[in-house]
């Protein structure tokens, strides 16, 4: 029986064998640092993956099994574009009487007809009602109401004569 295998076990075979064997082990190394690296990628305790993946096959698979799901760079975009959302949101409010989402530039809720903001009679931009001066055109609010009364009185004076 051993004159048999050592027929069949022939310097070519031999070198195949060694090959495969080679091709063996520089998988495991490259699992090994694939395991290590991946780990790191995702913000993990790459260190402690490493030893884990020294384990043949069952490390990798463990790993592969219990990684995190996304790269580190990847969670980071995505909390930047949910703060970029939140910030958009920033610009946007809601009314006071019914709770609908208004922009900051609406005079009156869509939704309700409820006064958000009074109008500049001179520049006609919406003003917030805690001004004191028109941002826009530097007109006093008070002269605003004076003037829309002033205006209201022509107005009637006129439909009279």
């Amino acid at each position: 029986m051993n004159e048999i295998i050592m027929q069949l076990w022939t310097p070519e075979l031999q070198a195949a064998f060694s090959f495969i064997i080679v091709c063996l082990v520089i998988l495991y190394v490259l699992s090994i640092v694939w395991v290590a690296r991946d780990a790191y990628m995702r913000g993990s305790l790459w260190y402690v993956w490493a030893i884990v993946a020294l384990v043949p096959l069952l490390g990798v698979i463990a790993y592969c099994l219990l990684r995190p799901p996304l790269l580190q760079i990847d969670r980071d975009e995505q909390e930047l574009e949910v703060a970029i959302k939140q910030r958009e949101l920033m610009k946007y409010g809601e009314c006071a009487a019914c709770g609908y989402p208004v922009e900051s530039d609406y005079v009156i809720c869509p939704n309700c007809q409820q006064r958000l903001k009074n109008l500049c009679n001179v520049c006609h931009h919406a003003l917030d009602p805690a001004w004191a001066v028109c941002p826009y055109c530097a007109t006093p609010v008070a002269a605003h109401k004076g003037a829309a009364k002033s205006s209201a009185r022509r107005a009637s004076n006129r439909t009279r004569s």
